[in-house]
């Protein structure tokens, strides 16, 4: 049940979803070849990426910042940021810059320590602080607040409700300054930056798509749609440097909550249920890729009971494919020619 503040839900066109039994986005069994690692206690290794030196950086529900290679299954803790961290941004310098859903924008130094960057923008504080990517000179940040009005716990109300409360916001590392660039997104999510740190990407879950925003160019400042009307939620975004972007889904659309778009007060009565009897999302695993323009470049997902599921990160490291999760309690991998390869 919603808490806090009135849920007010507003109607809005809701695109027909694309079919998951042909098509593009057809249902395939290529994610069973994940394989489960790193079961360390604890659960939510929500936000994975990587350094420039191949070393994996994750944060859990607990507040650990944890670190690893592939190559042996050891791992490190940096900290512990007595948050919730999501995003991760390491460098190779051994800092690591983390969108923390609790605590906002946050830097871990090489030594542990911890300094809080940000938590307002324009007077209105951060309530899910979500992803974020680094430019490569380490000086700007680029990140989400997913809502200025729903906090953690409450992702699923927010988008009931489609009010626009998410923002996408820059961090100046010199000046200590943050910038609001975009407003009014639907839960607005991951962040990658493209080649040459030309634009910016980001994810709006509540509206199945991707906006890209330019950061150079005649037309900085303004964006369009890089990819729109996904077969789900949208979670966070991995570039792997050349050519391809990796999107994790976190869950498949639900055709009850997009048949009733235009009902904003049996939504309202959604939102207010007790969660235990809202609508609950299949079991459901799914990543995609894109290429540079936006086109999709592979679809790997599985339905099942023992699917690895509510995937919200996902980044090539290597060879290998390395999958997040904010329900699981264990990172999963698999081959990158698993991934292209047929069912």
């Amino acid at each position: 049940m919603a808490k806090g503040q009135p849920v007010r839900p507003v109607a809005w066109h809701c695109p027909p979803a694309p079919s998951l039994d042909r098509g593009p986005y057809a249902i395939n069994r290529r994610l069973q070849r994940l394989q489960r690692f790193y079961p360390i206690e604890g659960s939510g290794p929500e936000g994975v990426a990587v350094d420039g030196v191949g070393r994996i950086v994750v944060g859990y529900g607990d507040g650990r910042v944890v670190r690893s290679r592939l190559r042996d299954d050891t791992f490190e803790t940096l900290a512990n940021t007595r948050g919730r961290p999501l995003g991760m941004a390491p460098r190779d310098d051994g800092t690591v810059f983390v969108a923390d859903a609790l605590r906002g924008l946050l830097r871990i130094d090489p030594d542990g320590s911890i300094d809080v960057l940000s938590t307002q923008a324009e007077g209105l504080p951060y309530r899910f602080t979500n992803d974020l990517a680094v430019d490569a000179a380490g000086a700007h940040v680029y990140f989400t607040d997913s809502s200025s009005k729903w906090g953690v716990g409450y992702d699923t109300v927010d988008i009931i409700e489609h009010g626009g409360h998410g923002r996408l916001l820059h961090y100046n590392c010199a000046t200590g300054t943050t910038s609001v660039l975009m407003k009014g997104l639907q839960f607005a999510n991951g962040v990658a930056l493209g080649p040459d740190d030309a634009y910016v990407l980001v994810a709006e879950s509540g509206q199945y798509r991707v906006q890209r925003y330019l950061l150079k160019g005649p037309k900085a400042g303004t964006a369009d749609v890089f990819v729109d009307n996904l077969p789900g939620f949208p979670d966070n975004i991995s570039f792997n440097g050349r050519d391809r972007f990796w999107l994790a889904i976190a869950a498949p659309r639900n055709a009850l909550l997009d048949s009733l778009s235009q009902r904003p007060l049996i939504r309202r009565i959604i939102a207010n249920l007790p969660a235990a009897i809202q609508p609950k999302p299949a079991r459901h695993g799914i990543v995609l890729a894109f290429g540079l323009e936006g086109k999709l470049v592979a679809n790997v997902q599985h339905r099942g009971q023992s699917a690895f599921w509510k995937i919200t990160s996902a980044c090539e490291v290597g060879e290998w494919l390395i999958c997040g999760s904010v329900d699981e309690d264990a990172l999963a991998r698999m081959p990158l020619h698993d991934v292209f390869a047929e069912d």
